[in-house]
């Protein structure tokens, strides 16, 4: 147990956290930062905040800009000065502006104290703004590379030179993901999977006027189908990756669902070693690099909005995630279904049973493609092979 004190130069966020030992001391993005313990360790469960500034709504920001550092989050901002593998990634994207940001404009707050927020959780201009990653001449057939939850864009680096030769490829972050728009829930974007299905359609207009091949990864994959089913004339293939598949799969993995949690959600996703690391690496049987990890921490570490959308993406997903994989279910069965439909699947995936997913692709007259050494996510766990499977599977279809 550890009593923490958070201050950023905006304001000072004091808070009797309960936290494991693996969260606290032991963490290397702590040691640095303005962390100090609490002179009153023993009395009782306290919240206060109290503003340091002088003007207005600039006093409490929870997404301070980094050299600033931010008081939700647990490393209090960018934890090195030096050059990051995720500064080199964001360096091979662009920012692609789709879906329209309704609402009146009005400035976020945060669900805690409704105080302002800072830009990272406000919407931007009249459009979002979606971080993508592309290889590949534009005259190739696009492939759109679609990540899970929770994951980024990144979990597809190793896929994208695979593709590059003979397609264009194209990997985004969701919004709330990577370094895509984060805005606060009921501020222009509330984390529904409608939304996704919604939001998913106007990206792909703007990064592709023919027919696309799509891959998805995870939790995300029904909220794909349906975008499919619903634009059957706009995809070529679908390539499902670890989906939800059964009955069994309709439910998010305790990992997950903590961040749906009233409070104690917004506790943990303000932890990115929680929010990201554990979230990443415990449903399969590998460990992460550091300098990979690096990126995946990186949200987390530099603003609060990265953890609030987490809490809504678990709260609607723990919501509605039944009822869209029974919606998957109906479509990939039915009989008027033509779009050519490859799952893939890594057996040592923890979260997801492989239990069911034969059968249900045997009645389902679906083609199961086995990555035998993969976990849950197979695309970070076998990159390479994974390219290869597409690139195959796509020219297969092409030749039909």
């Amino acid at each position: 147990m550890a009593l923490q004190a958070f201050h950023g130069s905006a304001c000072c966020f004091h808070s009797h956290l309960l936290h494991s030992s693996s969260t606290t001391a032991s963490s290397p993005f702590l040691g640095s930062r303005r962390f100090q313990p609490c002179p009153s360790a023993r009395k009782p469960l306290k919240l206060s905040c109290s503003s340091r500034g002088n003007n207005g709504d600039q006093d409490y920001l929870l997404d301070a800009p980094v050299s600033v550092g931010d008081g939700f989050s647990f490393s209090g901002g960018k934890y090195s000065d030096g050059p990051s593998p995720s500064d080199e990634w964001f360096k091979q994207g662009k920012m692609v502006k789709a879906y329209s940001i309704p609402g009146t404009g009005e400035k976020a707050k945060d669900p805690i104290f409704g105080l302002a927020m800072g830009a990272g959780s406000q919407a931007t201009g009249d459009r979002f703004r979606w971080f993508c990653v592309e290889t590949g001449s534009a005259d190739n057939p696009p492939v759109i590379l679609i990540h899970g939850f929770p994951s980024q864009a990144y979990s597809y680096r190793k896929v994208l030179p695979v593709l590059s030769n003979d397609y264009h490829a194209i990997a985004f972050d969701w919004l709330g993901f990577g370094f895509s728009d984060k805005p606060q829930p009921r501020y222009g974007f509330d984390y529904t999977l409608d939304e996704y299905v919604t939001s998913l359609q106007s990206l792909i207009d703007e990064l592709a006027v023919t027919k696309v091949a799509l891959v998805v990864q995870g939790y995300f994959s029904p909220v794909v189908v349906k975008y499919a089913s619903i634009h059957r004339e706009k995809v070529s293939n679908l390539i499902l990756i670890n989906p939800p598949l059964t009955a069994q799969h309709a439910k998010l993995p305790p990992t997950l669902s903590i961040f749906s949690n009233f409070l104690l959600g917004e506790i943990f996703s303000q932890d990115p070693l929680r929010a990201s690391d554990k979230a990443l690496t415990s449903c399969g049987p590998y460990k992460m690099k550091e300098e990979d990890a690096m990126v995946y921490r990186r949200p987390y570490l530099t603003s609060g909005s990265s953890g609030f959308a987490l809490n809504a993406i678990s709260r609607n997903m723990k919501k509605d995630l039944k009822r869209y994989v029974e919606d998957m279910h109906t479509i990939l069965k039915d009989k008027n279904w033509k779009i050519r439909t490859t799952i893939c699947w890594g057996p040592r995936d923890r979260w997801l049973s492989y239990d069911g997913v034969k059968d249900f692709c045997k009645d389902s007259n679906l083609k199961v493609i086995e990555v035998p050494t993969a976990g849950h996510h197979v695309q970070e766990d076998c990159g390479e092979e994974v390219g290869q499977l597409i690139c195959g599977i796509i020219s297969k279809s092409n030749k039909i």
